[in-house]
């Protein structure tokens, strides 16, 4: 082999080395950006309703970051910041007895009334994750009336067409998380820790 082709294939190996260290070394930033906490609950409440886990975490990075006790300015609470009227409403339905809007604050409780909640709105629109995301931040009746009006059609493609700015900030949000985390955690050489 000649000095100018090894040359060549050194700089080759070179480089590939240095994508492989540039790549596996970014994962612990972006696991830290997109971290799996409460994975445990998470994991349970979604594969029980056929939910991607990715997405519910997705869902909380966008929600909350993480923030059990966060409270928006319109009294969304906890993790999956629930309304109060919804999670009593929901609490009844999945039989949390003496439900107390504190319980909101309690990691497992908002995970499981959150998920609960998120997959009730997809069967309500017919399977449509994208249709359901929007409605959990939206509000049902506003999505319903949105489609019964021909104002969005339901489709991702068609986010901009989602008449609360909001709401299409927020499609858009967890989707793009969405991307992120099944990017970080659906690699071959990544499993996420047990318990997380």
């Amino acid at each position: 082999m000649s000095r100018k082709r090894r040359g060549v294939l050194r700089g080759l190996v070179a480089a590939i080395l240095f994508a492989i260290v540039a790549v596996v070394g970014i994962f612990p930033i972006l696991t830290w950006y997109y971290p799996l906490e409460y994975w445990e609950s998470i994991e349970r409440h979604a594969r029980f309703h056929q939910i991607d886990p990715l997405l519910v975490a997705a869902v909380m990075r966008v929600e909350s970051a993480f923030d059990p006790y966060a409270i928006s300015s319109k009294g969304a609470r906890g993790l999956m910041q629930i309304m109060p009227e919804t999670a009593v409403w929901a609490a009844e339905r999945i039989g949390l007895s003496d439900f107390k809007l504190e319980q909101l604050f309690d990691p497992e409780v908002n995970i499981a009334i959150g998920v609960w909640y998120l997959a009730t709105l997809r069967q309500e629109f017919g399977g449509e994750m994208v249709i359901a995301l929007a409605a959990y931040n939206g509000g049902r009746g506003n999505v319903a009336r949105w489609l019964r009006e021909e104002a969005w059609s339901g489709r991702f493609e068609t986010v901009d067409d989602i008449p609360f700015p909001e709401t299409r900030g927020y499609v858009r949000k967890v989707y793009s998380a969405y991307q992120w985390y099944r990017f970080i955690y659906r690699q071959p050489w990544f499993s996420p820790p047990p318990g997380r």
